[in-house]
């Protein structure tokens, strides 16, 4: 599966479109015109007839089969800085299955003629300087048998490797805190599983770097396909609206029906005032759960037991708690003066329950206990900000910026050929620019 645990993904876990992959369905279309043209001149017994190669001193240029060339061929971000590479595993299926060429239509599989290095998901590469660059796989073979490859295998290794490095400065950013992976409602379903295990790898990343223990927070099941993970999540505004508006009742009930083990996480900006509904939750809550706790049912009583309150507040709008200041854009949206004000009121709201003494410190913990999370806008940039600050934040949901793919993040994999082999011996043939790069962590696949 990665580094963490030694193992790798298969195919039984990806389930690739195995024939139509063979068949360049899914490849740069110059790729399958590449293809035809060497399988051509194969048949043919063409050998190369030019005058301006690029063979060093001593190497003769006749009788080369360019039809059946054997490269080196390697794949590498050209991201300057730190990447967490997540799609190795994916790419190596690939390999594995649709090497090969087609007699009519009859695939020969020619994946065992290759010899293949890569480094495992979950790896860090540093380098984007494309004079240093650190290869994540690295393939010595028939180049024809292969080239159909190239287009799905740097797609799989740029999102993935794109997400995982997003997430992981992410949680760097939110000093150790849980980030609530977000967003499955910014792309397409069908990258849903290979995105949250992406997540997934960055997330034992930063816990292996950064000696943490976090746990893995995804939102749909499909996220967590590849790595045994389940989604997670509460409520939604939809919910509070069939509920006319009522978030309290929409909370009771929901808290009546599922079972304890789903966290109560009240959704309290759907009136713009989030401290007062925040109050109607708790006190609802609380109310149902010293009920039941008097009446010594404990297990039916952690079913009304608040785990968080969620804020996500539109950044048009400004909050009823949140009087305005000079500077209107300060008070848009889920800011630090919002966060503080629902903490504030979580914190006292049980001083004017009219309870009993007995019951006074279980209160006061009832509602120290309860989180904020936030979410709405959120990237490593505002989240920094707010812990700068020491915002009261206990949980961070990102979604859209997940998928960034600009400036500091850029994760683009490349791929080259830069060694052909001549009279059976390996010479370097990169483009100019370009050069054979080595990477440390490279183990042989096959």
């Amino acid at each position: 599966m990665s580094i963490f645990d030694g193992k790798r993904l298969t195919n039984e876990t990806f389930k690739l479109d195995i024939e139509r992959m063979r068949r360049g369905w899914y490849s740069d279309k110059y790729f399958e015109n590449i293809n035809r043209m060497l399988i051509n001149l194969s048949l043919e017994g063409y050998r190369y007839s030019g005058q301006f190669h690029n063979l060093p001193n001593g190497i003769s240029p006749e009788d080369i089969d360019v039809g059946d060339i054997e490269v080196e061929m390697q794949w590498f971000t050209r991201r300057m800085g730190k990447t967490t590479v997540v799609g190795v595993d994916k790419s190596l299926a690939m390999l594995k299955h649709c090497t090969g060429y087609f007699e009519g239509d009859k695939f020969i599989d020619t994946s065992d003629k290759l010899e293949v290095w890569a480094v495992q998901d979950g790896s860090i590469k540093y380098e984007g300087d494309p004079t240093k660059i650190q290869p994540v796989i690295k393939v010595r073979g028939r180049y024809r048998d292969f080239a159909l490859l190239e287009t799905p295998s740097l797609g799989i290794l740029t999102r993935s490797s794109r997400v995982a490095t997003n997430v992981y400065e992410t949680l760097v950013a939110a000093s150790g805190k849980p980030v609530l992976f977000f967003p499955a409602r910014f792309d397409v379903h069908e990258v849903q599983a290979a995105d949250g295990y992406a997540y997934n790898i960055a997330l034992q990343r930063f816990n292996r770097d950064h000696a943490h223990e976090l746990g893995a927070f995804v939102s749909t099941d499909a996220q967590g396909d590849w790595w045994g993970g389940a989604g997670g999540g509460t409520v939604a505004h939809a919910a509070i609206a069939s509920f006319l508006g009522d978030t309290a009742e929409a909370m009771m009930e929901f808290s009546r029906i599922l079972p304890a083990r789903i966290p109560r996480i009240a959704l309290v900006d759907f009136n713009n005032d989030s401290v007062r509904d925040t109050l109607r939750v708790i006190g609802s809550m609380f109310v149902k759960y010293r009920e039941l706790m008097d009446a010594g049912n404990e297990e039916e009583a952690k079913k009304y037991k608040l785990y968080g309150v969620r804020l996500d507040t539109s950044g048009s709008l400004r909050d009823v708690s949140v009087q305005p200041l000079g500077e209107p854009a300060l008070d848009l949206g889920v800011n630090p003066r919002l966060v503080f004000n629902v903490r504030q009121g979580l914190d006292h709201a049980w001083e004017s329950w009219n309870i009993p003494d007995v019951w006074k410190d279980a209160a006061r913990e009832f509602c120290h206990s309860v989180k904020i999370v936030v979410s709405g806008g959120f990237n490593p940039e505002k989240i920094r900000k707010f812990e700068k600050l020491e915002v009261p934040v206990d949980i961070y949901a990102v979604g859209s910026y997940l998928f960034n793919n600009g400036n500091s993040t850029t994760t683009d994999y490349t791929s080259d050929v830069v060694r052909v082999k001549i009279h059976g011996e390996w010479i370097d043939m990169a483009k100019v620019g370009r050069q054979v790069g080595d990477n440390e962590n490279l183990e042989r696949i096959w």
